[in-house]
């Protein structure tokens, strides 16, 4: 029997990023997804047992994952398993929530019989050694041990932020539109087993979804004891397409906080069959990545480039996200925007260009500063300029727009 089993939860949306895919299943720094960075954790740690629990949109996370493979989990004993999700008891609904998506698989708990049960979101990017706070768990006797982060006080609103005394004993959580402390949860809980699963039993039952604003404050009013361990490294929760874009270009700094080429804590995954990187003799690439399978005849800056994309003369990408297999054409300029897979941008087409930054109605908190976002398997047609804070959701064809251009704030769909 292992002590403890990790529990991941791959759930989660995106706007149009997830159109086909979860938040945990989307590509990251090229060649990597966002699972990665939780799945090697796990096992730079030494934890060999691990269930998935999947919920939106699976099919591209249940690829990437098949067996286990690449992270050395495709075991007889042990090893990964996948949650598919379900709605169990008859009228109960889909997975609503982190705490629900565990509560409907604690057959699956049991049936490993841990004494620990260690909680993951899918979608974080940084790199934890988990014995560190399984070790701090057991010594203090929790019945619960949750990693705690500090943020900019501007971003703590959108997070569960935490208060403590002298002996990190957990003495409040709540959420604040202008709170005054700035330590907050990483979503990683340690729970005892038999804690996590009175719990959900008792509250998930009675209609309770969410593990900190339901579940952790009913046991705070318990009296359990439930102890904070703060976190220093990196760590960045991928909450919005802003964060995405943000912590993707933060890979591509001369010296990125997160290092990607540590030999001591390397980063797993399935890499794809493609051949090597291609530059042509007249353009260049400066501070960016590019993932194997890319053909780059044009300039690239500060950018990420994943694998198959093909680039060709006159182009300029700078500050921007091209996913894979995506093909620019000619004389294109691409600035500050996100490219989903298998988009082709034709000859001459201008994106994330001009000053005016009207924000996008549909996404007012996370296209605002510029940022376009450009969903998978569509065509822009040629000569096309798309201003800023714009979300195109299908192909743009010629003449479709006055002066072919799309102003600043539009979404298409």
């Amino acid at each position: 029997m292992d002590k403890t089993i990790a529990l991941i939860s791959a759930g989660g949306k995106l706007d149009l990023l997830s159109k086909t895919r979860s938040k945990a299943a989307l590509p990251f720094a090229g060649k990597f997804r966002l699972i990665d960075f939780t799945l090697s954790n796990c096992i730079n740690s030494g934890l060999e047992n691990i269930g998935v629990i999947t919920q939106y949109m699976p099919y591209s996370l249940r690829k990437h994952l098949g067996i286990g493979k690449p992270w050395d989990l495709d075991r007889a004993n042990g090893g990964i398993t996948i949650l598919q999700p379900f709605k169990g008891k008859a009228g109960e609904d889909w997975y609503v929530g982190d705490a629900q998506s565990v509560y409907r698989n604690i057959s699956y708990i049991e049936k490993k019989a841990p004494e620990e049960i260690l909680l993951l979101p899918g979608h974080l990017v940084y790199k934890m050694d988990y014995q560190k706070i399984l070790k701090e768990h057991r010594k203090n006797k929790a019945d619960l041990t949750i990693a705690a982060n500090n943020v900019p006080y501007a971003d703590a609103k959108h997070f569960s932020v935490l208060d403590y005394d002298q002996n990190n004993k957990l003495t409040e959580i709540k959420q604040e539109k202008e709170p005054a402390k700035n330590l907050v949860s990483m979503g990683v809980f340690v729970f005892k087993k038999n804690i996590l699963v009175k719990a959900l039993e008792k509250y998930c039952s009675q209609g309770a979804v969410d593990f900190h604003s339901e579940i952790i404050p009913k046991l705070l009013a318990e009296k359990k004891n439930i102890y904070i361990r703060k976190f220093e490294g990196y760590w960045r929760d991928i909450r919005s397409v802003k964060s995405y874009w943000k912590t993707n270009l933060e890979t591509t700094e001369n010296l990125p906080e997160i290092n990607l080429y540590d030999e001591s804590w390397p980063v797993y995954t399935r890499s794809e069959e493609m051949p090597p990187v291609k530059f042509g003799k007249k353009e260049c690439c400066t501070k960016s990545l590019v993932a194997n399978g890319a053909i780059v005849n044009g300039r690239v800056e500060d950018s990420v480039i994943s694998p198959g994309v093909y680039i060709e003369e006159g182009v300029l990408v700078k500050n921007s996200i091209i996913l894979n297999n995506c093909t620019i054409r000619k004389n294109a300029m691409i600035n500050k925007t996100i490219i989903d897979k298998n988009v082709e941008i034709k000859e001459n087409v201008q994106i994330g260009s001009g000053s005016d930054f009207t924000v996008n109605s549909d996404a007012k908190t996370t296209l605002e500063n510029g940022l376009n976002l450009i969903a998978k398997d569509i065509t822009i047609a040629k000569n096309i300029k798309i201003n800023r804070n714009c979300r195109i959701n299908r192909n743009i064809n010629i003449d479709e727009f006055e002066n072919n251009e799309v102003k600043s704030g539009t979404t298409v769909d």
